[in-house]
């Protein structure tokens, strides 16, 4: 399994504290705002917002809060972001991708270009690793939502690209410009996914030992605690036995 999802699963295993939980309300929330201001704030128009919806819902945050979001951006409230996209080489040369909604370009690159110097990495110049990485839509469902056959049939009915099927789920790939179509047509016959977005899938992995995927890990927590930072992908693969210790 690719690192950035094996991240993903160990995120997940450790479970959130409520000062997290508030964090990651924060960061949806700012995402939601954002999609509304960017299109329309009808999530069943614009793809992004509903991306953003799907994903609030998934992380259990409550409609309300969903709704004062989208409310945000109707009547102009709010600060305005930018979006920024940061690339560069962790520990063992390992391509990280960050993205990040921000008010404060300054601070976001000072922050964010700490984090990689104190891992042993470096940040680097926009598009220094995204040719490393291909930008995707993903939609993911969770295993009981359906057989791998009747998903496999169902994506390729609809149009995507492929599949991949197993115990965390299915995960479908379809191209960026496919993905509202794609996610449509699934949603109608197997419900609302856990996931509808664009995402980086990395072109090939790079194993590191434990030593390097200990610092590799840390520097993906410092960037995923950052409240401008979105989402962070990575092309590392780490073995069972660490994810096991850091997911304990």
């Amino acid at each position: 399994m690719a690192g950035h999802s094996q991240f993903k699963n160990i995120m997940h295993r450790k479970g959130r504290q409520d000062a997290q939980k508030s964090k990651l309300f924060g960061k949806l929330a700012r995402e939601i705002t954002v999609s509304a201001k960017l299109g329309t704030p009808d999530p069943a128009m614009n793809p992004r917002l509903r991306a953003a919806v799907v994903a609030a819902r998934q992380e259990n945050m409550p409609k309300d809060n969903i709704e004062r979001a989208i409310k945000k951006a109707i009547g102009g409230e709010g600060e305005n972001y930018d979006e920024i996209r940061y690339e560069g080489y962790g520990p063992g040369g390992v391509a990280v991708i960050v993205e990040a909604l921000t008010d404060n370009r300054n601070r976001a690159a000072s922050d964010i270009r700490s984090y990689f110097t104190k891992s042993g990495g470096n940040l680097g110049e926009t598009g220094s690793v995204a040719f490393m990485f291909d930008r995707i839509g993903l939609i993911e469902y969770d295993s009981s939502a359906a057989s791998d056959d009747a998903m496999l049939d169902a994506a390729i009915e609809a149009g995507a690209d492929d599949v991949i099927s197993g115990e965390n789920g299915h995960e479908v790939y379809a191209s960026p410009d496919n993905l509202r179509e794609v996610a449509k047509a699934l949603e109608a016959k197997f419900g609302e996914p856990r996931k509808a977005a664009l995402t980086w899938k990395p072109q090939n992995t790079v194993a590191v030992d434990d030593e390097t995927g200990e610092k590799l890990l840390k520097l993906m927590d410092l960037l995923n605690e950052h409240d401008d930072v979105q989402n962070v992908f990575a092309n590392f693969e780490i073995s069972d036995a660490l994810m096991a210790k850091m997911g304990g």
